[in-house]
């Protein structure tokens, strides 16, 4: 079965063709920058151990001129791995926020998009750019299903004594407020990874998604019964250049005393903090650079973003009633032998060790970074969400 994964971001695309129920792609690719000058498409096909890569420069207007350069991309030249659009059996969307209504990947119809649809205030970066390349893909790809895999998905495990606000019950059935948590497909993905690497159904992980946007989820016999992320994807821990968790009363200060406005502080906690406003970019690369420069800024930078993880490994402790695993994932997850060591410096009171040799010897596959004598599991775990959702899309069809 050819299922076609879109992962659609506000001005980027990723996808992966699969031949399924194989794991490896037959191709993959990544539009970036659309409607921003210096766009450009980066697409290669695996063909056994070899692999072709092609790139292409040229403005990209919006994401269905995106989807269209992908679609001549898999039909023409040397490399092409379809003959048309129609050998497309499915095409599997990643759509960030679900609400309550999704629990699982769907088929989409008329009534699925107009619950997305509805859901745009939640995520207006996301599902609006979500709900537009499932139009595009409905367009181009006229025979396959279209299936939706939701990023809140997985956290509709969570109890109500941990998804609910302390507010007046009003707002949460009137307005929906609550907890719906994000990069459900990563941390269900690395979460059932973990579990057939202990080989121990009945478990206690934590499961820690460190990109541009961070994560930490509790995760008990599978399922998610507690996340950082909450109503929208800013709380918790302190990422790229989201604040994480903040006292609300800072804002209230600052529109009361500063005069801000409800604009200037959705960018300010969204876009001008986490590592960028207190180390001076949002690039942990960058940040590390800047600590070796002797800058103090970036010192302190990766001091909170550590700090922040252990309160959360702690706490998460306490809701799980003991840890079996700690799962790193994501690209500074997977990449940062530092801040992995940063994180699991002083937790060995909850039984975890980290070895340093094998920590530092890490190379990019599933990998126990703790020490033998270690109560607890250190796992670091490649995340694939395009997979997972080409698995769920394959689950849902076969």
């Amino acid at each position: 079965m050819n299922i076609l994964v879109i992962n659609s971001g506000s001005s980027s695309l990723k996808y992966q063709l699969f031949k399924m129920p194989e794991k490896a792609p037959v191709c993959s690719g990544l539009v970036e920058r659309i409607g921003i000058e210096g766009s450009f498409v980066k697409h290669t096909v695996y063909k056994g151990a070899e692999k072709h890569s092609i790139e292409e420069t040229g403005f990209i207007a919006n994401h269905g001129e995106g989807l269209k350069q992908v679609l001549s991309l898999l039909t023409e030249g040397l490399h092409a791995v379809i003959n048309s659009p129609d050998d497309i059996d499915a095409v599997g969307h990643r759509v960030v926020h679900g609400g309550e209504n999704f629990s699982g990947p769907v088929i989409i119809t008329d009534d699925v998009k107009k619950l997305i649809k509805k859901l745009f205030s939640l995520a207006p970066l996301h599902n609006p750019v979500n709900y537009k390349c499932i139009e595009v893909a409905e367009q181009t790809f006229v025979n396959a299903r279209q299936i939706a895999v939701f990023d809140t998905a997985f956290h509709q495990t969570i109890p109500e004594q941990a998804y609910r606000y302390a507010i007046p019950e009003w707002y949460y059935k009137e307005h929906n407020i609550r907890v719906y948590g994000f990069h459900g497909t990563s941390h269900k993905y690395v979460s059932e990874q973990a579990i057939k690497w202990l080989n121990k159904l009945h478990s206690k992980i934590i499961s820690i998604h460190l990109g541009n946007g961070c994560s930490i989820t509790a995760i008990k016999d599978g399922k998610s019964i507690d996340t950082s992320m909450g109503f929208g994807p800013l709380s918790g821990l302190m990422m790229g250049t989201r604040s994480g968790d903040i006292d609300p009363s800072v804002i209230f200060h600052l529109m009361e005393h500063a005069g801000y406005t409800l604009e200037q502080l959705s960018t300010l906690v969204n876009k001008q903090s986490g590592l960028l406003g207190v180390g001076g970019s949002s690039d942990m690369r960058d940040i590390k650079k800047l600590v070796s420069e002797g800058n103090q800024a970036a010192v302190l930078a990766l001091k909170l973003y550590a700090y922040r993880i252990r309160k959360f490994i702690g706490a998460y402790a306490a809701v799980l009633n003991g840890i079996d695993a700690v799962i790193f994932t994501a690209g500074v997850g997977e990449n940062d032998s530092n801040m992995r060591e940063a994180v699991c410096a002083e937790l060995n009171y909850l039984g975890i060790e980290l070895d340093q040799d094998q920590n530092i010897a890490y190379k990019g596959e599933l990998k126990e970074i703790n020490t033998v004598n270690s109560k607890v599991k250190i796992l670091v775990i490649p995340t694939n969400e395009e997979y997972e959702i080409a698995y769920q899309c394959f689950g849902l069809l076969a």
